[in-house]
């Protein structure tokens, strides 16, 4: 997706509450492995007091605990969070966002206030940088958190994630939620401190696996790239809102509920008009929802690390092949 791109005019809809919010969201997918070697994609559902959207992540625009001036990312600017070829924990520093950067939420019941769900995101101890290895009843949630901090200068560099950096000084007992950390000299500029929630629904997956594994601590989850540690666990955005309405969001809307329609200043949308809005698959290639494949999709296979990843070579799978030209969407 080039940067030039004018996003809110190329796209007719967007998914998002908001709907001035036209940016794009990603990250890694979850499969269950089954005991006989196949895949299947774990269901996506709705993060607590959201509504009723298709499935999707919570997304938080985060702004700094001592009130001072956020600046919202300019047009072109993307940045990712995480490396999906990591397969052991490189992070020494608690006090480093870094540290607290993504981890799985292991819910063992569903309420939005039960005792699983009610801890600081990253330090709590239903929490892991790791795949879970225990059971989660009531579901997994992966924990997806930016770089709050850029250098004012550069809407993205090679890497994506050398323009920007995380706080430091952050409290190691509460992570990275409403850290009131500090942005390092070289990035001085203060950005929503992005964050993701997504659900993925384990309860009736967790029932193929054999309960002798869960006892051993030995899980069956992994994500898309072929990762069955979860360190690999990483994120994308790519900016897309309507002209100035995130500068406006910034500087008005700041409670600390974090509730949609405490923001005037901002369109909402219906579920219905969010979930309208979506594209059928242009690639010709089985992703294992709803059913179980041989292989993940892509060129992925499982690799355990400690090693980092590595790509694979003279990969002929269709989704990495096919010649797709950008289109706007439709509903």
């Amino acid at each position: 997706m080039h940067p030039s791109l004018e996003l809110p005019s190329l796209a007719t809809c967007t998914t998002c509450r908001f709907k001035e919010n036209k940016s794009n969201y990603w990250t890694a997918v979850m499969y269950f492995k089954h005991t006989n070697g196949s895949y299947i994609r774990v269901p996506q559902i709705p993060n607590h007091i959201v509504g009723s959207p298709n499935g999707g992540m919570t997304v938080y625009y985060i702004q700094h605990p001592d009130g001072g001036k956020i600046t919202a990312f300019p047009k072109g600017f993307r940045m990712i969070t995480g490396d999906p070829s990591y397969r052991k924990y490189v992070y020494t520093d608690e006090r480093s966002g870094e540290y607290w950067s993504t981890s799985f939420r292991c819910w063992q019941t569903t309420g939005p206030y039960d005792y699983s769900n009610s801890h600081a995101i990253g330090p709590g101890p239903f929490d892991s940088v790791h795949l879970p290895t225990r059971k989660c009843p009531g579901g997994i949630r992966t924990n997806t958190f930016f770089p709050a901090c850029w250098d004012g200068v550069n809407l993205d560099m090679p890497d994506h994630k050398s323009h920007v950096a995380f706080y430091e000084k952050v409290n190691p007992a509460a992570g990275l939620f409403l850290s009131n950390g500090t942005c390092p000299s070289t990035h001085p500029v203060h950005i929503p401190a992005l964050f993701f929630e997504t659900v993925w629904d384990t309860k009736e997956l967790n029932k193929l696996w054999p309960e002798e594994k869960w006892e051993e601590s030995e899980q069956p989850y992994v994500l898309s790239m072929g990762d069955p540690t979860g360190y690999g666990h990483h994120g994308d955005y790519v900016f897309g809102w309507e002209g100035d309405a995130l500068q406006r969001a910034m500087d008005k809307c700041t409670t600390i509920r974090g509730r949609p329609t405490d923001c005037t200043e901002l369109t909402i949308q219906t579920d219905e008009e969010m979930n309208a809005c979506s594209q059928l698959p242009r690639v010709d290639e089985s992703i294992g929802a709803g059913e179980f494949i041989e292989a993940l999709p892509g060129c992925n296979p499982i690799q355990q690390g400690p090693e980092p990843a590595t790509l694979v070579s003279g990969c002929t799978a269709v989704s990495t092949t096919i010649d797709l030209k950008p289109i706007a969407t439709t509903v």
